[in-house]
């Protein structure tokens, strides 16, 4: 009898070439690492899909839905495995079609991988549509727009029989493109552009910058808690926590009020900058959104800009806020963003800050305090937190014994 497995889709995997089987590759380890929870007996590669198969050999609806929020994959499928027998892949198509919900037409698409299959496409179609006629004589079929499509595919030597599939995240396996260093706040933006970059292939190292002691921690657990969601993605290798809330006084009593924000920026970025360096990273990302507030107009983000020489990524630079929110819920972190708590993006705000800032006078307010000697002192006292998401993950020899391991939170 054949037996129940999801079938993997990808579609940007299969356009890279030479480097095509790295890509797979990753993809499953990823996959192994995150359906741990699961009873996943193998995670193989076919013709153009993987399969995950588990030891009961039934794949259940939860195991499709962690599947497809797996960077990487396109599509996911509950598809019935049987061999090459006329009957049996009738009966699997028969019994595909009866677990759709509701429908009222439907349509046959077989296709064959393997050219050896004695039976064109085009009569294996033929074929199961006429069983599936003979099964569902109140159904009709359509082959433009119908309600559910059975998929017959042959693949080495098995085929593969489904109707019942679901629409992945996407993008490329976390692992193939690099290491990021992403500056997280426990607002709704920048959890969005984390998940983004992730969802590009991104390994993410999210620096949060706390407004400690100044202010509670609250902003602190709502970002493990903002990470604990995106645990699915399989993106973080290690939360940075930074106690800022001193330093931003310190820079409040001394720049003029108009340019705090854009003094604490350039602060943050090179801190972010430097923890880049221990972690290897390549690029910084921020959840900016052109003209969203006041220091992300294209004169400020040009000030800020200056302070470091690394690139800095803004996947949401052309998003407007209705767009971002979208995003976060279907993400999961907006309801966790939503809850107020105060960081260092809340402390010590100017009651008019400025938009247009002039270089000259940035770079007269930066040297006005000690930023270098700033900088040295905040990035040896980072926190840090390991998170068990990403398998490409390894984290840096280079910190100091100095650093301490942020704690979990705690649960009740």
């Amino acid at each position: 009898m054949f037996e129940s497995v999801c079938l993997v889709h990808y579609h940007e995997i299969g356009l890279k070439g030479k480097n095509r089987s790295t890509f797979e590759n990753q993809l499953v380890i990823n996959l192994k690492r995150a359906l741990r929870a699961f009873p996943v007996a193998g995670v193989s590669r076919i013709s153009g899909y993987i399969v995950v198969e588990t030891e009961d050999h039934r794949a259940t609806k939860e195991l499709q839905a962690a599947i497809s929020q797996v960077p990487g994959v396109a599509r996911v499928s509950r598809a019935y495995r049987c061999g090459l027998d006329q009957e049996e892949f009738f009966s699997a198509a028969v019994r595909a079609l009866e677990e759709v919900a509701s429908f009222t037409t439907f349509k046959v698409h077989a296709r064959r991988s393997a050219t050896n299959f004695p039976i064109h496409s085009i009569e294996l179609n033929r074929m199961v549509g006429s069983v599936l006629c003979e099964h569902f004589p109140d159904k009709k079929v359509a082959m433009h727009a119908p309600d559910a499509t059975v998929v017959v595919h042959v693949i080495q030597g098995s085929t593969y029989v489904y109707a019942d599939s679901i629409v992945g995240v996407g993008g490329l396996p976390v692992g193939t493109a690099g290491k990021v260093v992403s500056l997280l706040s426990s607002g709704i933006d920048s959890p969005v552009a984390t998940w983004m970059v992730g969802r590009r292939g991104a390994t993410v190292i999210p620096v949060h910058f706390s407004g400690r002691p100044m202010t509670a921690d609250t902003s602190e657990y709502l970002c493990q808690d903002i990470i604990s969601t995106l645990e699915g993605a399989g993106i973080i290798g290690r939360l940075y926590v930074v106690p800022f809330g001193e330093r931003q006084r310190e820079i409040s009593l001394t720049v003029p009020q108009s340019l705090r924000i854009i003094m604490y920026r350039r602060v943050m970025y090179q801190v972010s900058e430097r923890i880049a360096q221990i972690e290897g990273a390549s690029a910084l990302v921020t959840g900016e959104s052109l003209g969203q507030v006041a220091s992300q107009t294209l004169d400020n983000i040009a000030a800020v800009n200056e302070a470091v020489t690394i690139p800095i990524l803004r996947p949401l630079i052309g998003s407007d806020k209705q767009e971002i929110i979208a995003r976060a819920q279907a993400i999961g972190t907006f309801d966790i963003s939503a809850q107020a708590a105060d960081d260092c993006c809340t402390l010590f705000m100017p009651r008019r800050p400025e938009t247009h800032a002039r270089m000259r006078e940035v770079l007269s307010a930066w040297n006005s305090f000690d930023h270098e000697a700033m900088v040295d002192d905040l990035v040896a006292q980072v926190e840090y937190r390991d998170f068990n998401q990403c398998p490409s993950y390894r984290p840096p020899k280079e910190l100091s014994r100095f650093h301490k391991e942020l704690l979990p939170r705690e649960t009740a």
